[in-house]
């Protein structure tokens, strides 16, 4: 008798992170993941085959690619291997490494306005914080105005 196949989690992907503890979020700034390499990747290649103005099978062909596959990675639903995407790359007018650099750079600067907005999120709360204990202190009378002294 033969044990069925069991799938193993590839550590760091986004099944393998833990529940976050649910934070407040404005109704108009939800929280939202950290988009992942493929992600952008996919993003970048459209962007540069709409520079190029070409169809999905244009580039697909001279890749040698078939378009839906092409279409998958470009919407993030394919982790291609590098081959698939040096092959794009060059169908594309760049290499695999400028690729790579966009990438990098985009994620790079997705996190530093991720936390640029926390940093101001944070202070607008703390401001919050502070007029409000201000005005409980303005509205506070004679016996509680002393309690809050001490």
């Amino acid at each position: 008798m033969t044990e069925p196949l069991r799938l193993h989690v590839i550590q760091g992907g986004r099944a393998d992170q833990p529940a976050k503890p649910k934070q407040p979020t404005t109704p108009e700034q939800p929280a939202k993941p950290e988009p992942l390499w493929r992600e952008v990747l996919g993003e970048q290649l459209r962007e540069l085959r709409r520079q190029h103005r070409e169809s999905l099978a244009e580039t697909a062909r001279r890749a040698g690619i078939s378009p839906q596959y092409l279409s998958e990675v470009e919407r993030g639903l394919k982790e291609p291997s590098s081959e698939m995407i040096a092959a794009v790359a060059g169908a594309l007018g760049t290499t695999l490494g400028g690729l790579a650099e966009a990438v990098a750079y985009d994620l790079r600067a997705r996190r530093e306005a991720a936390v640029m907005v926390a940093q101001r999120d944070a202070a607008a709360r703390q401001a919050l914080a502070v007029r409000r204990e201000l005005a409980a202190r303005r509205s506070a009378s004679g016996p509680v105005m002393l309690a809050l002294a001490a």
